[in-house]
Formats: structure tokens, C-alpha cells, sequence
């Protein structure tokens, strides 16, 4: 005796050796012994043998047209045998009826199964439904192979040509175009950026690198919603002195500015004139709300993506020839450089010049200094500001060391230039001690008032922010809040508001414990994070475009450890190979290996030891 049974899905035939009732043992067709429920049962038969039933069984079912058993099949539930015995008329055969059995089971969407053996057929709407998501996979499976095949060819399919980029920084894993593209990287072996490159949909390697930026923190774009203009700032009383301010060419967001005043006792009285777009930016206005959004400037060295709107900075930057609102910090300094009092006040400051570092640095440096040469506008101010500002970065016990080097990217079109700039000299230390006193004396003043504000605080080499007040060790300061550079960062603004509300005698716009607050404070270090890293990335990125340009075949380098190198006269770390033991600080000359600015990856090749790290 034969039987017909369902074991893992599947419908099969085998030879009944035991017959326990409950459980038989059986025979498959293909000689492997198994038992069976009583209960998987389907068919009991005497003939054909298994084999050849399910052989004439496969053979009636491929003329089988399920959607002629759909329409004999009626609105109520059947099993497969009366099925069978309709369509063939009589009581059918062994393989009649398992050709029944295998159409019903093939044909999921036509059949719902009830039980053992029993049936129900899928209602016409869901048929219909059913039938056409089978077409449409159906559709979407050449269309896939079709995309894959060209890919894998090279070529670029026309539906592909907007959504490169998004489906290499940001795909939906789900779409047709990202299978067909992961289809043919299985095939040829490549990543998906270096298939698209081959297939021409990467522009530049420029473009590849902004656009992952864009997309994961201005997907809808750099550009600024229209927003009402907002109110002009209040009046002011006007500055008793012209100030200048010091910066880069390219600055448009001028933050910070100075003014001088020498008395005749000796004493000088400086004036530390920040922008105050606070005056006329209100918490919670849609300006307001967009710079939430973007938290600070972005910048990269061949370009940046402003917090604000033009017009805003436009407004509120400290540009020359104009009277600008500022929140300004008066120091009355002796003769001894030493401070003899502090005041913060809201004014109008008459902007008299716009000094730029490419100018003022061949006048203004540790060779001029006190030595005899031409006159240049602010002279006396600048290097008065200089000694002042030794006396502040002695006075913080951190007087930094020489020799350490910033570079500044100019890229002009496709061509890129590397300046090194030396950390320390008279503008960078007028400047930034000037900021570091009046950041943290405004934290002071936030803190000594219990006023929320946002804190840069440094403790055992950790840098974080926070909302209390605590010491910056790297600085040698008890608090530090910035506050300098309201155009460009977010806390800033911040903090700006609430020393407004602080010398005014006003109630701060934000509480310690309030939660937009706190949210600022984290998306900012967030937000301001990534940006860093981009720029490092594309300041790595640029620096192997100069080495292609320059045709640069080797270089000097230093070791940092192991095989880790710093090139000279570039922010340039790479690996080395094929080098003897190296020890930090050794000089050595590499040759720059094969570039690849997709991955912004370059190796280099041992040269030769130029000389070991003193001592050695």
C-alpha cells in the first residue's frame, strides 16, 4: 500500500511499511525511511508505485490552468478529491487526483488552505490584488536583472542619473535601483562608489565628498527659507572710540572688533566690541529657528555654508565705515598691564576699518615689533594690544609654545594652495587673547549672577559642554562661555541673549532647567562634530588634490609612531611602507603611492631615513 503525505511543505509519495494508527512508517519514493503522523495523511492508494505516480502526477498538473480550478472550484470550502473528481468526472486515479493536490498547493494565491487536504478559493478582489503584485515582482525582477546588466557593463541606466548620490551616502535598501546596483557589485567585485565611477555617474571626486555632507545635514538644501526681515535692533548709546577689527579675507561674519584708548596717566582702556545679532533675533522667531536648525557655520576650504541668512550677517556684521550694534566689554588696563576694573554695556560701534591677516601680517610680526620701519594704520594699538596680550597668556600660565603650525586653503577653481601659517604670532595672540578674556569674564558674569549659560569646560584632558560653570584647564580659566562669535555658532547666541538680560537687569530668555535649552546645547555638539569632521576630511581630501597637482613624486615627512607619517609643509597623515624601524620623530623622505580621492586615501614609500629624532 502507497500513500500521498505532507512533510515540510512539501507534498510526497512513499510506501506504507507500519501502520500504527497514530504514526506510520514509511518508505519515500527516493528510499529514505521516515515516520509519518497519521494526521499528514493525504491519500492511501494500491497503484501506481510512488515514483510513477508523482511522475503522471507532475505531468497532468503542468496542463493544469489554475484559474480554470479557481472558477470550478465555487465560493466553499472542498478538499482536493472532490476537487479532482469534478474536473475528471468519476473517481480519479492516484495521479488524478495528486495533480489536484500539487495545482491547489502551487497556487497560494488562488487557494487558501483550510486543513488536510481542504481548500478555500481566494475571494475575486483578492485574487485580482494578488495577481497583479505577482506581475509587478514579476516587472520589477527584468527590470532589476536589465539595471544589473548594465551596470555591470559600465553603463549608467537613465532612471539611475539623479539618485546616484543618494544611493551611495544615504540608500533606501529597498528600492529596485539599490538591489540592482548590489547585484552587480556581487558581480564585478567592486564597491558601490568605485561601480559608480566606472559607470561615469560620479561628477568629481569633490562633488561625491560634499554631497555626502548635504545629504545627511541639509537634505533639503543650503539655501534659506523666505523669512519676514527682522526688526531693526534698538537704539543704542553711540562708542566714545573707532574700532577695527582683525580677520581673514574671506570673512563676511565679522564677530569681534577692538578699540583703543591711551590716557595720559599711562592707563589704556581697551573695548572688546562683539556682534549683537541678540538685539534683533529673538528666541523662538523663524530666524531664530533656522539657526537652531544649522547651529554653526560650516566651513571647508573652498567655501562655507553660513548659519544665518546673508541679509542677517549683512544687518549685524562688524563691517567697516558703518556704526554696528555690539555687546562690547570695556577693560581699564594700567600701565602695568595689569586690569583695573570690567564693564559690559550694549552700543553702537563706529566701525573704522576692516584690517585682513594677508595685509597686516607682512607689518605686524615678532620682527616689527618695537623696531624701526614704515607706519601702518593702528600701529600703536596693535602692538600695545600685543604686550597686553602676553601679560593675559602669562598671567593664564600658558604661554604657548612656538613653532606649531596652522596651514590656510585657498582652492581657486580646480587649483588648490597650502599656506603654512605659524601658530602664535602677534595677530592670532592679540586676537585670541582678547577673546579668551572677554569669554570668560562673561561666564563669570552669567555664573556669579546663577543665570543659565552654556560653558566650553576642559577637566583631565576632556573637553565637553556644559550648563555649569567649571574650570578650562587647557585655558587656565575658571569658566569660559562662548560668546565671541554670535554670527557663527549657536551657543553663542545663546549666551549672547542671556548676557544682554544679565547687564540689563532683565529676566534671561532661558531658565537652568529648560529643556530647549539643554536640547541646544546637545544637538550642538553634535552638529558641531560632524562639521569639524568634514572639514578635516576635506582638508585631507585637498591636500591629496595638491599632491596630484604639484606632481609631487616624494617628500619629507616625520614619523609620529610606527608607520603613521606626517608630511612636512602639509595637515597630511598617512602610512608608510617598506621602511626599516622607525621611532617618533624621525625624519625620513616617502613617495607618495597611488591616490585614490574617492576614499581620500593615499600610501606612501620608504625613501630613505633622513635623520633619527634628536638624542638617537
Amino acid at each position: 500500500m502507497y500513500l500521498l503525505y505532507e512533510e515540510d511543505g512539501d507534498i510526497k509519495a512513499g510506501t506504507i511499511l507500519a501502520d500504527n494508527d497514530a504514526s506510520l512508517q514509511v518508505e519515500s519514493q527516493h528510499g529514505k525511511r521516515t515516520k509519518v503522523k497519521a494526521a499528514h495523511v493525504l491519500l492511501r492508494f494500491g497503484a501506481p508505485a510512488p515514483g510513477a505516480a508523482m511522475e503522471q502526477a507532475r505531468t497532468l498538473a503542468a496542463e493544469m490552468d489554475p484559474d480554470f480550478l479557481w472558477e470550478v472550484a465555487g465560493e466553499a470550502e472542498f478538499g482536493f478529491q472532490e476537487l479532482a473528481a469534478e474536473y475528471y468526472g468519476g473517481s480519479p486515479s492516484a495521479p488524478q487526483a495528486t495533480a489536484v493536490l500539487l495545482t491547489l498547493h502551487g497556487a497560494p494565491i488562488h487557494f487558501y488552505k483550510k486543513g488536510k487536504g481542504r481548500y478555500k478559493a481566494a475571494p475575486p478582489d483578492t485574487l485580482a490584488a494578488a495577481k497583479a503584485a505577482v506581475e509587478r515582482r514579476a516587472r520589477e525582477a527584468a527590470q532589476r536583472a536589465e539595471w544589473a546588466a548594465a551596470l555591470t557593463r559600465g553603463e549608467l541606466p537613465a532612471a539611475f542619473r539623479d539618485k546616484v548620490f543618494h544611493l551611495l551616502h544615504q540608500p533606501d535598501k529597498n528600492s529596485l535601483e539599490y538591489k540592482a546596483m548590489s547585484d552587480a557589485c556581487a558581480a564585478t567585485g567592486l564597491t558601490p562608489v568605485a561601480l559608480m565611477d566606472r559607470c561615469g555617474a560620479i561628477p568629481s571626486s569633490h562633488e561625491y565628498h560634499l554631497q555626502a555632507f548635504l545629504l545627511a545635514h541639509f537634505p533639503r538644501g543650503t539655501g534659506f527659507p523666505d523669512l519676514a526681515p527682522p526688526p531693526p535692533p534698538p537704539e543704542l548709546p553711540p562708542a566714545d572710540c573707532p574700532a577695527f577689527s582683525i580677520d581673514d579675507a574671506a570673512t563676511t561674519e565679522i564677530d569681534d572688533a577692538f578699540s583703543v584708548i591711551f590716557r595720559p596717566d599711562g592707563s589704556v582702556r581697551v573695548g572688546v566690541h562683539i556682534a549683537a545679532p541678540a538685539l534683533g533675533l529673538p528666541p523662538g522667531s523663524d530666524l531664530d529657528r533656522v539657526a537652531a536648525q544649522r547651529l554653526s557655520t560650516v566651513y571647508m576650504p573652498c567655501g562655507k555654508i553660513t548659519m544665518l541668512p546673508e541679509d542677517l550677517v549683512e544687518r549685524y556684521t562688524l563691517a567697516e565705515n558703518r556704526d554696528c550694534p555690539a555687546l562690547s566689554l570695556y577693560v581699564e588696563v594700567g600701565p602695568d598691564y595689569a586690569i583695573r576694573g570690567l564693564a559690559t554695556q550694549a552700543d553702537r560701534v563706529r566701525i573704522a576699518a576692516n584690517l585682513r591677516h594677508e595685509t597686516l601680517e607682512p607689518l605686524f610680526n615678532l620682527d616689527t615689533i618695537g623696531a624701526d620701519g614704515p607706519d601702518y594704520p593702528y600701529r600703536r594699538e596693535l602692538e600695545w594690544l600685543w604686550g597686553f596680550a602676553c601679560h593675559l597668556e602669562a598671567a593664564r600660565g600658558q604661554v604657548e609654545q612656538p613653532g606649531r603650525v596652522d596651514y590656510v586653503f585657498r582652492v581657486e577653481g580646480e587649483r588648490v594652495r597650502i599656506t603654512p601659517r605659524l601658530r602664535g604670532n602677534p595677530i592670532d595672540k592679540v586676537v585670541s587673547e582678547l577673546m579668551i578674556l572677554a569669554n570668560s569674564r562673561w561666564g563669570g558674569v552669567l555664573a556669579e549672577r546663577e543665570i543659565a549659560g552654556v560653558y566650553r569646560v576642559q577637566t583631565q584632558g576632556k573637553v565637553r559642554m556644559s550648563l555649569k560653570p567649571a574650570p578650562h584647564e587647557g585655558l587656565g580659566v575658571a569658566c569660559y562661555a562662548w560668546s565671541t562669535s554670535p554670527l557663527r555658532r549657536y551657543v553663542d547666541l545663546i549666551n549672547q541673549r542671556q548676557i544682554l538680560a544679565a547687564v540689563r537687569g532683565e529676566r534671561p530668555p532661558y531658565a537652568g532647567n529648560d529643556t530647549a535649552l539643554m536640547a541646544a546645547v546637545r544637538d550642538f555638539e553634535l552638529a558641531y562634530d560632524a562639521y569639524a569632521d568634514f572639514q578635516r576630511r576635506m582638508e585631507r581630501y585637498w591636500c591629496l588634490r595638491w599632491l596630484l597637482q604639484e606632481q609631487v613624486t616624494e617628500m619629507d615627512a616625520v614619523v609620529i609612531r610606527e608607520n603613521l607619517i606626517r608630511m612636512e609643509g602639509l595637515p597630511l597623515v598617512t602610512r608608510v611602507s617598506g621602511a626599516p624601524t622607525l621611532n617618533p620623530g624621525d625624519r625620513l623622505r616617502v613617495a607618495p603611492g597611488e591616490i585614490d580621492l574617492l576614499n581620500v586615501e593615499c600610501a606612501s614609500r620608504f625613501v630613505a631615513l633622513l635623520e633619527p629624532r634628536s638624542g638617537q
